[in-house]
């Protein structure tokens, strides 16, 4: 954060991957008093509140009914290292501006990688153009929201050079191969995003927000007796240089290590139906796939949820209760602030087995005529805002994961997931199950791999039979696709027992 943005992209420049564009300095009158923080992102895209005005104005004058800026600067570098050197280091920096107008329901959106003011008043005129009539636009008073400190940074990915990344890759790939002979072959890469983000809109909310993120991951493959297994462990955070630590490389490491070893001796079950369980944390992607989608308020509001009508109704056992959380220190999935400006929060979904609230973001919120819960996210400033998942949980149930396995006479128990997908409308679901172990008689027995698990979301949710009292968070590198963007996203769950699901598996 020491870096004046205009120096960064001077230096960026020398070996960024992409086109880079300068913009030129404006000069025009400052406006209002600032806070020092205010100004400070000002500074860094180089420009007043009378130009923001002046381009939200022409946004709105052709009568729509409300407009927004969305500034971003971003900042990526990736190290990577194979066979047992780093081969591959590049950094990339993104900027512009994205300027959406609103007309009841209709949204109209541009965006300029140039941020002189012509650029920005010509980008505005093609959003305004969503409406189709003239409009006198009144002038609004500038309001700053101080925004929390949900990811504090110790040290500072623009003050870290690579030279201080390298030692960490080598670090996990040596400590991979001491802890066991059968490894062939370590993949390690480590990147880190900085993004600044500036907000104003024509109610005058003057926003900014300041976001870390890095990631880890790490792919281990061994052979034993001419068969060769591989497995890939990961963390990801909100946090600076202080995210790379000796534990991290021991925790990542035995991890890669313990979770390959298992695959030679997985076998698949039989396929069909069955009573699952799904471990603490990483199964996390059953609320995020199968049923977080649904919660969505756009999916709700346009009818395609099969969620659509159960506002208020039962849909889970009473000790069921879900929570989608923007707030978590540090956590991947966390926003001080939203992609609309909105502070974010811990938003209710599912209380006591009932259907609470939706993900909402602006639009939707107007439609329910209810507050935005800060789930208005998008990928970068080239896009616009969706209601989308932050990190999303389950809180405790009031067994334990000793109970729920021992109840179980024939079954699975699953722990690792590669991918998942969902048709939102029916809620049907299939999710790649990477490993986990056969439950035979309320005992784990034998490992399993590669199997799929397929249901129905909403059956799912209300097929949750017992709820351990292990809650968990996965730390892994979950990125949410929707409408073609990615967010950063997390999730959790205490293990849970799902009474039926069709498991993909042999026939014999």
């Amino acid at each position: 954060m020491n870096l004046k943005r205009r120096e960064f992209i001077k230096l960026g420049g020398i070996t960024a991957a992409g086109t880079i564009m300068i913009p030129p300095f404006l000069k025009s009158c400052r406006g209002p008093e600032l806070s020092g923080k205010a100004e400070s992102f000002m500074n860094h895209f180089e420009v007043t509140v009378r130009q923001l005005e002046e381009v939200i104005r022409t946004a709105m004058s052709r009568g729509a009914d409300y407009a927004d800026l969305f500034f971003e600067h971003t900042l990526e570098n990736y190290a990577s290292l194979e066979d047992g050197k780093v081969d591959r280091a590049y950094s990339n920096v993104d900027f512009g501006v994205g300027i959406r107008v609103l007309k009841g329901e209709q949204t109209g959106y541009a965006f300029s990688e140039d941020l002189n003011l012509e650029a920005m008043l010509k980008a505005a005129k093609t959003a305004a153009s969503i409406a189709d009539s003239q409009a006198r636009v009144l002038p609004v008073n500038v309001s700053e929201y101080a925004v929390p400190d949900y990811y504090p940074v110790k040290v500072s990915w623009e003050d870290t050079s690579v030279k201080e990344k390298i030692p960490f890759l080598q670090k996990v790939n040596d400590r991979i191969f001491e802890l066991d002979k059968r490894v062939t072959k370590v993949n390690a890469t480590i990147g880190d995003t900085t993004s600044y983000i500036l907000f104003f809109n024509s109610e005058g909310r003057l926003v900014w927000d300041y976001r870390p993120m890095v990631f880890m991951y790490v792919t281990c493959i061994m052979e034993k007796d001419g068969r060769i297994e591989n497995f890939t462990s990961s963390r990801s955070s909100r946090q600076g240089y202080e995210f790379l630590t000796e534990e991290l490389i021991e925790t990542i490491a035995n991890e890669a290590i313990g979770k390959t070893s298992l695959l030679f001796e997985a076998v698949k079950p039989k396929a069909g139906e069955m009573e699952v369980v799904m471990s603490a944390g990483e199964s996390g992607i059953l609320l995020h796939e199968a049923i977080g989608h649904a919660f969505e308020a756009d999916f709700n509001r346009k009818k395609t949820s099969i969620f659509s009508d159960k506002m208020g109704k039962k849909i889970a056992e009473p000790f069921i209760n879900i929570y989608d959380d923007g707030t978590l220190l540090s956590n991947r999935g966390a926003l001080n602030i939203d992609d609309e400006g909105n502070p974010t929060e811990r938003t209710a979904l599912v209380s006591e087995g009932i259907l609470t609230s939706y993900l909402h973001d602006r639009i939707s919120a107007n439609f329910y005529k209810v507050k935005p819960t800060g789930n208005g996210r998008r990928q970068d400033f080239r896009n616009i805002p969706l209601p989308r998942m932050r990190c999303t949980t389950m809180e405790n149930g009031p067994h334990t994961r000793e109970e729920i396995i021992a109840s179980v006479k024939r079954g699975i128990y699953v722990d690792t997931f590669s991918n998942g997908q969902v048709n939102i409308g029916a809620g049907d679901f299939t999710f790649f199950v990477k490993s986990g172990y056969l439950i035979e008689n309320g005992k784990l027995t034998r490992p399993i791999k590669d199997i799929n698990i397929i249901g129905n979301g909403p059956q799912a949710l209300a097929d949750i039979v017992m709820a351990a009292n292990d809650s968990k968070l996965s730390d892994s590198t979950w990125t949410c696709g929707k409408g073609g963007q990615g967010v950063p996203v997390s999730m959790g769950l205490p293990t849970v027992k799902i009474k039926k699901l069709t498991v993909g598996g042999t026939n014999t």
